[in-house]
């Protein structure tokens, strides 16, 4: 079966950088657009940060615009968040999800729209 596993969370200082990790089987990854999204406590799930299945289309939420930058390794099944200048406001659990895509430049933000959804890891970004 379909299985996504987030990894590399943890405390991180305020300004630091932390890299997700989001690895992905059962499933033909390449086929698939992938995304990250964020839940605080109390809060809705928060959509971060897409990419086409060919990694060479990307949109971002403007909360993380310019700090936050998706990628992929079809040949490690593989997404990545790497996040850079983090704020308190980042502290969240991690969530990656998956999407059948139709096209190699197809992307999706809505979180109703994705298929599969891994376990999440828990970032805390602290003094």
């Amino acid at each position: 079966q379909v299985q996504l596993v987030a990894s590399g969370g943890g405390l991180v200082q305020i300004g630091g950088s932390l890299r997700l990790s989001c690895a992905a089987s059962g499933m033909p990854f390449s086929s698939y657009a992938m995304g990250w999204f964020r839940q605080a406590p109390g809060k809705e799930r928060e959509f971060l940060a897409s990419t086409s299945w060919s990694g060479g289309s990307t949109y971002y939420a403007d909360s993380v615009k310019g700090r936050f930058t998706i990628s992929r390794d079809n040949a490690k099944n593989t997404v990545y968040l790497q996040m850079n200048r983090l704020k308190p406001e980042d502290t969240a659990v991690y969530y990656c999800a998956a999407k059948s895509a139709s096209t190699s430049g197809s992307i999706y933000f809505r979180r109703y729209e994705f298929d599969y959804w891994g376990q999440g890891t828990q970032v805390t970004a602290s003094s």
